[in-house]
């Protein structure tokens, strides 16, 4: 998702940027092909939206890629702040790990609970870390842009104070995310930050989902 909003710090127009399907152009999913790709791909075709998506990603890609922010994001003129988990659960239920994908349900208890994940799944995810770090640096570095990229096993951790504001939210640097996006947002501190690798960071809220509540996982 994107927000952005003016406010009276000399109307300068800010924006926050959850990377919800950052997907590394060369990522497969556990089988080996691109599911999440054929599925944006099937959304253009269906409501018509090529018309809709950027042109300066159109112009150069298949539309449905265009739905991936790391297609998009350098021709933002906006400062922005870029927030996301290196394990976004979101990302490896639907992305990496979807359910076409792994007919067997190998992968399943692992989606629910990131701690029950063999070695080799957890080697998969370790690799599909770099994929997105990978695809994140051509973002390129500058002041302007805010980055907090965790290590932990999370999606959308700007939406409940749990994890935004919270005296035990997810940490980087010994900065909660409300006061990176703060310090950035008001020019107190550019704020750039990229995890170690998991299980590094003891402060991250890994979700750990009931599978009666998700039962398509």
């Amino acid at each position: 998702t994107f927000t952005s909003g003016t406010e009276s710090r000399s109307d300068t127009v800010m924006g926050l940027l959850t990377l919800v399907m950052w997907k590394p152009s060369t990522l497969k999913d556990v089988s080996g092909a691109s599911h999440i790709e054929e599925f944006y791909s099937q959304v253009v075709a269906t409501h018509g939206s090529a018309k809709n998506l950027p042109t300066s990603c159109t112009s150069r890609l298949n539309p449905g890629l265009c739905f991936f922010p790391q297609n998009v994001v350098t021709q933002i003129q906006t400062p922005i702040f870029l927030l996301n988990a290196a394990y976004d659960s979101w990302q490896i239920k639907n992305i990496l790990a979807p359910g076409v994908a792994d007919p067997h349900g190998t992968w399943h208890s692992c989606k629910l609970d990131i701690e029950k994940c063999s070695p080799d799944q957890l080697k998969i995810m370790q690799a599909f870390r770099m994929e997105f770090l990978n695809a994140l640096s051509g973002v390129g570095s500058s002041p302007s842009t805010g980055m907090f990229i965790d290590a932990c096993y999370a999606h959308c951790q700007s939406e409940t104070q749990e994890t935004w504001l919270r005296d035990d939210s997810p940490e980087l640097a010994k900065t909660t995310i409300a006061k990176a996006v703060g310090d950035w947002y008001y020019d107190m501190n550019p704020f750039q930050k990229i995890d170690c690798p998991y299980p590094c960071n003891p402060t991250c809220h890994n979700h750990i989902l009931n599978p009666s509540e998700h039962p398509d996982v």
